[in-house]
């Protein structure tokens, strides 16, 4: 068993995903889908993401901490130096002209401004006085009936500025599956419709735990964070099974991608030549995780993942990592009063479904200094009592800086180092000093 500290935290290598609240026993739909794990390999087969919803309040989709792979600009912000004290309380302040969204699962900077996408199938551009206009519409392809399926996930690729492509997450139907497809934008900004590329698709067997977030690593490569397929429990067994892409965070190589040849499976992917597994897998034992973020300075990937009924955990996930699920949830035995722990990777930290606690939602790994009392911190919100906290990533205690943001869906950053917090039904706020 390997208890990893928050120190430090390795060389390794953010998109909206729907976290899934309470126990996790959301009513299971039947499954129509056609199988049970995408396909490995180059080429994947033919062809919203809100919170947890299994037995508290409707939480949404969640956060984006846009970095190389969701901004536009080319500055990057300053980098913080690792601190010495704690984070101290913030404040949020209304931004975008205070307009509110209905189902906010991602943002980041976009040429006019910023985008937003929206659970039900949109992807708006956003002025800093809240002007909106809609640049892609794809409510027709997007299911969205779950209240954890949906436009989940939105990333700009590191070079946009040159292919212009935009990487999308999202739910479908006949059969129930999730599909990661990539998207070409035009010099105005519009993103054209007829450009989708099929890159990957995952049956689903349940509507819930779609997990959601892509994100692209330090180098260059896609990574997609999907949960353990839904129901309560894990009653297939997704989370350890490494035959399936359900529970897991994958890593494509798409710098290519084309009709023939969608992705490719990095060489150094922890399980390309392990028998029965699949060559697209990077870590495994998740159960819904919901926000991912990499810490510019060093690489390391944090992952928020939704837990089931009492706990939810805070990761730092490295290469052929095992997190758990769901022999554990968080660092408690799951369903048993003891577990084989050997191997797993418990959590950095963890908080349980205490003072109307119910559903995790990841943040940035923040390293900017636009808000000094959080830098060189990883933020994270619980989507039911509205807390907000922050945790030093150089080591120590996570803090609660800020109180009262319920429906929190997710978090991103832009360049200039400022922190927005996506709410359901409410405006995107900014994070401030007090």
């Amino acid at each position: 068993m390997r208890l990893r500290p928050a120190i430090g935290l390795l060389a390794l290598s953010v998109a909206l995903v729907l976290a899934g609240c309470g126990s996790g026993d959301e009513k299971p739909q039947a499954d129509t889908s056609t199988g049970a794990g995408a396909t490995s390999g180059a080429s994947p087969s033919t062809s919203d993401a809100p919170p947890k919803t299994e037995g508290t309040a409707t939480a949404a989709a969640a956060s984006s901490t846009p970095g190389p792979a969701s901004t536009a600009s080319s500055t990057p912000a300053p980098i913080a130096t690792p601190r010495a004290n704690p984070p101290r309380t913030v404040r949020a302040v209304d931004a975008l002209g205070g307009r509110r969204f209905d189902k906010p699962t991602e943002l980041g900077e976009y040429p006019g401004g910023y985008f937003v996408a929206e659970q039900v199938g949109t992807i708006l551009r956003v002025t800093d006085n809240g002007t909106t206009d809609t640049i892609l519409d794809i409510r027709d392809r997007v299911l969205s009936t779950g209240n954890e399926e949906g436009l989940l996930s939105v990333a700009l690729d590191p070079r946009f500025e040159v292919n212009r492509w935009v990487w999308t997450y999202y739910s479908m139907t006949s059969p129930r599956r999730s599909v990661l497809v990539r998207y070409t934008a035009g010099a105005n900004g519009v993103i054209d419709k007829s450009s989708a590329l099929l890159v990957l698709e995952q049956a689903q067997p349940f509507a819930n735990h779609n997990g959601g977030a892509i994100r692209f690593g330090p180098d260059g490569l896609l990574y997609l964070g999907l949960g353990d397929g839904g129901s309560g429990g894990d009653p297939q067994g997704n989370g350890q099974n490494l035959g399936t892409l359900l529970g897991k965070i994958i890593r494509l190589d798409v710098r290519n991608s084309s009709i023939g040849e969608p992705y490719r499976i990095p060489a150094d992917n922890p399980f390309v030549d392990r028998a029965g597994a699949k060559g697209e897998v990077w870590a495994y034992g998740l159960r819904n995780p919901w926000r991912m973020s990499f810490d510019r300075a060093t690489g390391a990937l944090w992952v928020a993942d939704v837990g089931q009924g009492e706990v939810e955990e805070i990761d730092v996930v490295r290469r052929g990592d095992n997190l758990g699920w769901r022999v554990m949830e968080g660092d408690r035995c799951y369903g048993a009063s003891t577990c084989n722990r050997t191997g797993l990777v418990l959590p950095v930290t963890q908080y349980t479904h205490t003072g109307g606690r119910c559903s995790v939602t990841g943040g940035p790994a923040y390293r900017g200094v636009a808000v000094p009392e959080v830098s060189s911190t990883y933020l994270y919100a619980d989507y039911c009592s509205g807390e907000l906290w922050s945790l030093p990533l150089d080591g120590g205690e996570p803090v609660i800086v800020a109180k009262g943001l319920g429906n929190v869906t997710s978090m991103a950053t832009d360049a200039a180092g400022r922190i927005y917090i996506l709410r359901q039904g409410k405006p995107i706020a900014t994070l401030a000093s007090p």
